[in-house]
């Protein structure tokens, strides 16, 4: 850009926002190492879309962050003018506690919205580890808890959005008011898509009931195929699980396996000791029943700050062989290796301590990646230090079938390549 085209820039910028919310970046502000050139806090859709039209004009490039929890997830971006923050606009829009949802906008913490359902008996069955994580980033990253086994992912909990456009236009699906763009079914479009198809500014979500008692069912045992055995054996279970989770933080240590039930009071209880009964019996081990879920539950196992945190998938049946080779591809490269997450879903994450070294995390990550391939599945690079980034992509090369139907949703929807650059699958 040149300083008359930035100098312009900057003067309609301010034209729409207050002059405290426009400031330039600092070393705080970087996108995995990228340093944007200006901060732009807004405090409302329509402000997001003012904003958005003055950097079409200018074409700037726009990376959206709502909390920053995950403003380090995905690949680098190829340049950044403007980060986006729309952390001013958090309020919760409306709940209507009858019909079981709840209308927020994108830059709401989890945590707000959580304390203000419960208080009408309710929730909104997401977890997320990371404080300040926001309703927009947890749908543009698709991140979803251990209540994923019985409610379903974000994806499925999603009724609604409203999203605008790279060119400022406000367009909405779902929920109340139904405008789809070209036929896609934006919900499931924009889950996922890192910030690179639009700005999500609010969202609607179907709420579940909040339950009276929880009790956690757990378990110890020395092998994958052990820990295989029982998530086959949680999931099969009448008692119907609310979430099915595996924990192994190094690989001397044993695997436990975990199952969060909840319920009427009383009956909750039952159902958990009828249920650590016939695992013992099944399994010959010994479960046990919590009134508390263990201190790893729902967390990931690795430093959201500094460790190279992994996501690894595969079918279902594959379990025991997706636990054994995690660990044969982690002792070849030389690495700890900590697993945990939702087994009953077919999704763990990994983590690598930052001290393990560049050069032998990717290595990590190589054999990984080929390993899960072979299972169907796949290793996916949540964060992870820059010079880990340097000899890896977050994301594995995709079929060109696949890169080709991708690009074509990028370039319909953000034909100038200016949201979030380069932050996902394939670079775009």
């Amino acid at each position: 850009m040149t300083s008359r085209t930035v100098d312009s820039a900057r003067s309609e910028l301010t034209d729409v926002l207050a002059t405290e919310d426009l400031h330039d970046a600092t070393e705080a502000d970087a996108v995995r190492g990228v340093l944007p050139r200006w901060v732009a806090r807004v405090n409302s859709t329509e402000q997001i879309s003012e904003v958005l039209r003055v950097a079409a004009a200018h074409r700037l490039r726009v990376v959206p962050r709502g909390g920053g929890s995950k403003l380090d997830w995905g690949a680098a971006p190829s340049g950044v003018d403007l980060v986006l923050d729309t952390s001013g606009t958090a309020a919760v829009l409306e709940h209507a506690a009858g019909d079981l949802v709840l209308r927020a906008t994108a830059g709401t913490p989890l945590s707000q919205v959580r304390r203000a359902v419960a208080a009408a008996g309710q929730q909104l069955s997401v977890e997320h580890p990371l404080p300040g994580a926001t309703l927009g980033g947890i749908v543009a990253t698709a991140a979803a808890g251990p209540c994923r086994q019985l409610f379903g992912t974000v994806r499925d909990l999603l009724l609604g959005v409203r999203v605008v456009r790279a060119d400022g236009e406000i367009t909405a699906s779902g929920g109340k008011v139904v405008k789809n763009v070209a036929g896609y079914d934006l919900g499931k479009l924009y889950t996922g898509s890192y910030g690179t198809l639009g700005v999500i500014a609010e969202t609607t979500f179907r709420l579940h009931p909040l339950a009276a008692e929880y009790r956690w069912v757990k378990l110890r045992v020395p092998h994958a195929e052990a820990a295989a055995a029982a998530v086959r054996s949680l999931r099969s279970s009448q008692a119907a699980p609310t979430g099915i989770e595996l924990d192994r933080p190094d690989p001397e240590a044993p695997f436990e396996v975990c199952a969060q039930l909840e319920g009427m009071p009383g009956a909750t209880e039952q159902r958990a000791r009828e249920l650590a009964e016939r695992l013992g019996t099944e399994l010959d081990v010994t479960a046990g029943v919590e009134r508390a879920a263990p201190s790893w539950w729902g967390e990931y196992p690795f430093d959201s700050h500094t460790d190279t945190g992994l996501r690894l998938a595969a079918e279902q049946a594959e379990l025991v062989s997706l636990l054994e080779h995690a660990e044969r591809s982690a002792r070849e490269a030389g690495v700890s290796l900590a697993v945990r997450g939702s087994a009953g879903a077919g999704v763990l994450f990994g983590g690598v301590p930052a001290e393990a070294g560049a050069a032998r995390t990717g290595d990590a990550i190589s054999r990984l990646r080929s390993a899960t391939a072979r299972l169907h599945g796949h290793t996916t690079v949540l964060r992870a230090p820059v010079a880990v980034l340097e000899l890896v992509d977050p994301w594995e090369t995709p079929e060109p079938g696949v890169f080709n139907l991708l690009r074509r949703v990028k370039e319909q929807f953000d034909p100038e390549y200016r949201l979030a650059p380069g932050c996902f699958v394939g670079g775009l």
